[in-house]
């Protein structure tokens, strides 16, 4: 999950099946399902995410108005972010929090009880 600072995103979908939950303020949270040729919009600092949902690739561009392209992934404001804070802001573990990787990945597998895909 992550949210941009500066700017809306406008996405083109442009090959696959997915699934973008998007988080606006308050308990509000609006999943949608996209494929390929449709537009998405992010309002701009909203949390988001994109699932792919098909059996193949998922591919889509995004576009942003922006001067320069910025972002802020959860995970990197996590492990940015002394644990006590977190742990209380989230209601989690600090040992739920060292788990959060520290890389700001931008592609990550699905994980279960059974391990990651």
């Amino acid at each position: 999950m992550h949210w941009h600072p500066n700017a809306d995103e406008w996405q083109y979908w442009i090959k696959g099946k997915g699934q973008m939950t998007v988080f606006n303020t308050g308990p509000n949270a609006v999943t949608m399902d996209f494929n390929a040729g449709d537009i998405g919009y992010v309002k701009k600092n909203l949390g988001h995410y994109i699932k792919n949902t098909g059996d193949t690739d998922l591919q889509f561009l995004e576009v942003f108005r922006a001067p320069y392209f910025a972002d802020v992934s959860l995970s990197d404001w996590i492990s940015r972010t002394p644990p006590s804070m977190v742990a209380q802001h989230l209601n989690v573990s600090k040992a739920t929090i060292a788990k959060f990787p520290k890389n700001k990945p931008e592609v990550m597998p699905e994980c279960s009880d059974h391990g990651c895909m």
